[in-house]
């Protein structure tokens, strides 16, 4: 109530804190020089592939009302604005799946009416975006962000698993109509004969498997045995890309024989062609459209605006975690007015709107961190190493890393000291060489280990990963020869992608482990909440999950229905608040639900026979020497599919010594 009393507050706020770092956040950019290359293509491709892969999806599903050009124009203009007036630049935005369910709901909703149809649907879509810019104004003036904590983790992990199915929807449907004739296609043409359209089907699954498995498989490049740590970040930064470019280029290998159309190919108009010019105009029949579709509007627009609420804000929470320490104050509410005024500008010109995206906004930030913690790193390890050589105290050994830390990170010096305490710690308390019981102070090891995360915070990567998106449009002669099949790949790679780090599918799965294997669980890295909450109320949250997550998915199948599918997310509020207490321990509740991904550092198998443990040298990975990875590797190790940072401890439990093995159980193998 308070919020809502206070109207303006929370966007005055917001301007006058960003307003103090607006000059700041083009200048650490500009100074970042060549730096800047590597975080902005990094995310440009993030962006790019899925919004491509959206656009062929909204051709298909609005019969070429909207295409590829429609969806890249929206993400690189709404992007473009964003850099530059937005309140958080960390944040990425683009059209998002959610976007085009509810842009096809609308379609099959206005095809089908006289006084619609086809012809006045993207007229239609503009009044609902102009509903839609009203309540997100609204919602930004009357200090809604207060709000957000309301959605918890349970809402968020339902709302990614139902777009991960969409994701694996999308693509089964893909590869299914590559085996059919498209609508409005001559059957009698050579390529849709019963030989070639098998063979198309058939290539189609090839390509599309084949996507899937090595955009997978070079996701993980970094914890590869085998190549350098350069070649392995890069291929694990731009390899999915690279996989689409491979795979669109194998589709060009097949016999000469075959007709043209085999494979099949993304559609698209050209950007300077008269489909895809028409829609600029689009405000000129928002006239025609009868009254009491106007109000009508209203209906999908509260939809509309309340994914957008939701999504927009999560994205820029999870881009400005408190684990990256950022030193510059966010802007909820000053973000979503923006919001409101870019979902206006695209509805009035045809565009579908853009908003806050996963889990590109917490990438771009994650790689302007390794950014600047390289290079922080290096300097300390540098002056630390030419201390050690001089045989200097550890007083001065200390004073001369915390100096560079200052020097470099330009914060308040009782906030360094603070930040760098348990390094300080380590280094006033390691043992000199032949000390037992104490560990040796190495630079290269501990600095890195407990050196505070550093972004750098700027606007210049946004706007040049934006700009890139914006000439990508005239490159549709090119994204063109991608088959279709390849982005059918590429729809189930991320619904595969997404799934790890999402409590919900973790717990899934903990519900086909007999409780004779439950151990092997404890043996790698895991949730706080596989040892702290007993099983049985693990079985019964993850089943109402489960059950609440078909019901959300049975909604999107209702023809008519299907555009409220959002509403039972909004229903979830109240579940939490007043219905799961009922059922559950607070504290079980608590460990369920948390607001942070909490993890617990396993216990690998050691071996059963003690004499043996006594004789045995050290392991692999256990050798003295010096350790390869970088802080790409360990901030993935770290973080989620979506985007959230882990928060790792030892075990809860307080006899985690020896192997994790259940009491009484002897299994052969």
């Amino acid at each position: 109530m308070e919020s809502i009393k206070s109207p303006f507050k929370g966007i005055a706020n917001d301007v006058t804190g960003r307003a103090l770092y607006y000059k700041q956040d083009w200048i650490s950019g500009i100074r970042s020089g060549f730096g800047m290359l590597a975080p902005t293509t990094y995310i440009f491709f993030a962006s790019a592939l899925p919004v491509i892969a959206f656009g062929e999806q909204l051709a298909k599903d609005t019969d070429g009302s909207l295409s590829t050009v429609e969806t890249l124009s929206s993400t690189a203009l709404c992007g473009i604005v964003h850099s530059v007036l937005g309140g958080q630049p960390l944040l990425i935005l683009g059209v998002a799946e959610p976007t085009v369910l509810m842009y096809t709901y609308l379609y099959n909703f206005a095809k089908d009416r006289e006084d619609l149809g086809q012809k006045l649907y993207l007229a239609w879509a503009g009044w609902v975006c102009v509903w839609t810019s009203l309540m997100l104004f609204l919602l930004a003036v009357f200090n809604a962000c207060d709000l957000i904590n309301r959605f918890t983790r349970i809402a968020g992990e339902l709302f990614g698993m139902l777009i991960a199915v969409l994701f694996l929807q999308e693509a089964i449907k893909g590869m299914v109509s590559e085996f059919k004739i498209p609508k409005a296609e001559d059957s009698s043409s050579e390529k849709y004969q019963f030989q070639w359209l098998y063979t198309n089907g058939l290539l189609g699954i090839i390509f599309t498997s084949g996507l899937v498995c090595t955009a997978l498989k070079s996701r993980k490049a970094r914890s590869w045995w085998y190549g350098t740590g350069w070649l392995r970040s890069s291929i694990a930064d731009y390899g999915v890309p690279l996989m689409v470019l491979v795979w669109s280029a194998l589709s060009f290998s097949v016999p000469s024989k075959v007709p043209s159309g085999v494979p099949r190919r993304l559609f698209s108009p050209l950007p300077w062609e008269s489909a895809s010019l028409d829609h600029w105009s689009v405000i000129k029949d928002m006239g025609k459209v009868p009254v009491a579709y106007i109000f009508a509007a209203f209906i999908p627009a509260v939809m509309i605006a309340g994914l957008y609420f939701f999504d927009h804000s999560v994205a820029s929470q999870l881009a400005q975690q408190k684990e990256f320490n950022l030193k510059k104050p966010s802007a909820f509410h000053y973000d979503i007015l923006l919001l409101g005024f870019m979902t206006l500008a695209c509805g009035l010109i045809g565009l579908p709107p853009s908003n806050g995206v996963l889990p590109q906004s917490p990438m771009h930030t994650k790689s302007l961190a390794v950014l600047e913690t390289q290079f922080m790193k290096k300097k300390m390890v540098e002056s630390a190493t030419e201390s050690i050589k001089q045989k200097a105290t550890d007083s001065e050994i200390y004073g001369k890393i915390q100096a560079v830390f200052i020097e470099m990170d330009n914060s308040p010096i009782n906030l360094e000291v603070k930040e760098l305490e348990d390094l300080k710690e380590l280094i006033m308390k390691g043992g000199k060489e032949g000390e037992k019981g104490k560990e040796k102070f190495d630079p290269e090891k501990h600095i890195d280990a407990y050196l505070p995360v550093r972004v750098n915070e700027q606007r210049v990567s946004n706007l040049l990963q934006s700009l890139l998106v914006a000439a990508s449009v005239c490159a549709m002669p090119a994204i063109k020869l991608i088959p279709t099949s390849v982005l059918s790949g590429y729809f189930a790679y991320m619904a595969i992608d997404s799934l790890p780090g999402n409590q919900f599918w973790e717990r899934i799965l903990l519900l086909f482990i007999t409780p004779g294997r439950q151990y092997k669980v404890l043996e790698k890295a895991h949730a706080s909440f596989v040892e702290s909450v007993p099983y049985k109320y693990i079985v019964i949250f993850t089943l109402f999950q489960l059950i609440y997550f078909l019901v959300c998915y049975g909604v999107t199948w209702i023809p008519m229905a299907g555009i409220l599918f959002p509403l039972p997310f909004f229903f979830l509020i109240t579940i939490r608040q007043r219905i799961l207490p009922k059922f559950f321990p607070p504290h079980h509740l608590r460990e369920l639900d948390a607001a942070g991904y909490d993890e617990i550092s396993g216990s690998p198998q050691r071996s059963l026979s003690l004499s043996f443990r006594d004789r045995e040298g050290p392991r692999v990975g256990e050798m003295e020497g010096e350790l390869e990875m970088c802080d790409a590797e360990i901030l993935d190790e770290l973080t989620t599919s979506r985007g959230e940072l882990k928060l790792r401890s030892v075990s809860i439990r307080e006899e985690r010594h020896g192997p994790v093995h259940p009491e009484g159980i002897v299994e052969i193998e």
